[in-house]
């Protein structure tokens, strides 16, 4: 059952935003992820099958495109905003449209700005949305921390009839006090510890921002033999307020 809508906070301003204009990716704003993660995080963590590349995106028509290809094996693209485009606290949105398909796994998410120096779990990880094909109609929103991760005890997963079948706006309202998650306007997920620890509320920083489309590993799971390749993730935009 969705969460009754909570009331209106103070008005936000837009403070950045990359609405995929043009004809190539801002580099002001991205950097690519290359390769399998080896040899420090093998199948990125997770045991996926994708190489990510910088050549499987392209922008059209104002929307950036990322296509996971099979070719000897799978490819795909990862992009982040680490030590280019960094928030804390407001409202972090984005207007996107996942693939369909068992074996894919497209998300938008979020790491603390330390993990060079404060790895993972313990940065935090936001999980502003996560679709997984095998499982068609449902959205994941999840929180990694120090005390939860692994088997995730902080989550959601909400169903949406059609989920897959149009663009939606994603969005993550973040204060001091907690982290509100949207699909359209409707609150799906709160999260927010009455008593904040290093170990449940590692949120007290900036964050940056990544959008990739995985295949298989321990979330997305068997690929269907049937899937016709490329399968892709279309982002229209994203945009912070504060």
């Amino acid at each position: 059952m969705l969460i009754p809508q909570t009331p209106e906070s103070e008005p936000l301003t837009l403070v950045w935003a990359d609405e995929f204009e043009g004809s190539e990716l801002n580099m002001e704003n991205w950097s690519f992820e290359i390769g399998d993660g080896c040899p420090n995080l093998c199948g990125w963590g997770n045991n996926e099958l994708q190489v990510y590349t910088d050549r499987n995106h392209r922008i059209e028509e104002g929307k950036l495109i990322i296509s996971a290809k099979k070719e000897e094996g799978y490819t795909s693209t990862r992009i982040i905003s680490k030590g280019k485009k960094e928030f804390q606290y407001g409202r972090i949105e984005a207007r996107l449209k996942v693939p369909t398909g068992a074996g894919l796994w497209p998300a938008f998410w979020a790491l603390g700005n330390d993990i060079d120096v404060n790895s993972w779990p313990d940065c935090g990880e936001i999980d502003i949305m996560e679709y997984v094909g095998r499982n068609p109609d449902e959205v994941l929103n999840a929180i990694h921390t120090r005390s939860s991760y692994g088997n995730t005890v902080n989550k959601q997963v909400t169903s949406i009839a059609g989920f897959e079948d149009e663009f939606h706006v994603i969005k993550l309202e973040w204060n001091s006090a907690f982290m509100d998650f949207f699909v359209d306007d409707q609150l799906l997920y709160r999260y927010g510890p009455q008593l904040k620890t290093a170990e449940n509320w590692p949120f007290n920083k900036p964050v940056f921002l990544i959008l990739n489309l995985a295949v298989g590993g321990n979330l997305g799971g068997t690929v269907d033999s049937g899937l016709s390749f490329p399968r892709e993730y279309a982002i229209d935009y994203i945009r912070v307020y504060q």
